[in-house]
């Protein structure tokens, strides 16, 4: 079933950010919390990184949810406004996903192309407007240990 997200990058602090937003919009996280070290063939991490989240779900008002992970500065990677906050399109098919990202990718920079992950296929493109995207069609496979 197809739906919208937003996806929230932070540096080593998803986990506190997070249970905070619990009580802000008295809710629950909704999914598994599923850290680094539990992501079959996942990135490599340098020591303490271990713990830090992949992925994090917390419903929040009217049906929308917002997820996130932990970047890592061992990665090379930083946040900072642009890339602390990613619209994320869920679709039904590899197809509508391929559309969905060619299209938006059109006059834009840092795509990653579509590819298949762990959790099914997936893909981030900044558009010309300089708005994130990400698209995710699910295999249903990625699970917390």
């Amino acid at each position: 079933m197809a739906r919208v997200s937003t996806y929230l990058n932070f540096p080593g602090n998803t986990e506190e950010a997070f249970n905070f937003y619990e009580k802000i919009f008295n809710s629950k996280i909704s999914s598994p919390i599923v850290r680094f070290k539990d992501m079959p063939g996942g990135p490599p991490t340098a020591q303490g990184e271990e713990n830090c989240i992949i992925h994090i779900e917390l419903p929040i008002i009217g049906g929308h949810v917002i997820m996130a992970t932990d970047v890592l500065a061992s990665s090379g990677q930083s946040v900072s406004i642009g890339t602390n906050t990613t619209i994320n399109l869920e679709v039904d098919s590899k197809e509508e996903a391929d559309k969905l990202y060619a299209d938006l990718s059109e006059g834009g920079s840092s795509s990653t192309g579509m590819q298949d992950m762990p959790w099914g296929y997936w893909g981030c493109t900044l558009d010309k407007f300089g708005i994130r995207w990400m698209f995710n069609v699910s295999n249903g496979e990625m699970q917390a240990s």
